[in-house]
């Protein structure tokens, strides 16, 4: 690849790189999990195993869930309660 290609050309290369390199490690992620599985598969305690498994992804997605599903705040309620704090001190 030469340098002298337009930047159009440029940044079309780099994202066809970068997409290649995801695809690859993708493969190579997945061909390790599966072996792993099979690993997992072979052994007497499989069901323990996948009930352990089982309670900490349930655990895992709880604490998702709580992290990001949490509503936050109304920004005008937040403006208000201290526009009303600041009407109150000055009140007194």
């Amino acid at each position: 690849m030469t340098h002298g290609a337009g930047r159009r050309g440029g940044l079309d290369t780099r994202a066809v790189l970068l997409a290649a390199g995801l695809a690859d490690l993708a493969v190579s992620t997945l061909g390790s999990a599966l072996g792993t599985v099979r690993g997992l598969l072979r052994r007497s305690d499989a069901a323990q195993l996948a009930t352990e498994a089982e309670r900490d992804l349930t655990a895992r997605g709880r604490l998702v869930l709580d992290r990001y599903a949490a509503v936050p705040p109304a920004h005008l309620e937040i403006l208000a309660r201290r526009a009303l704090a600041r009407q109150a001190a000055d009140d007194v």
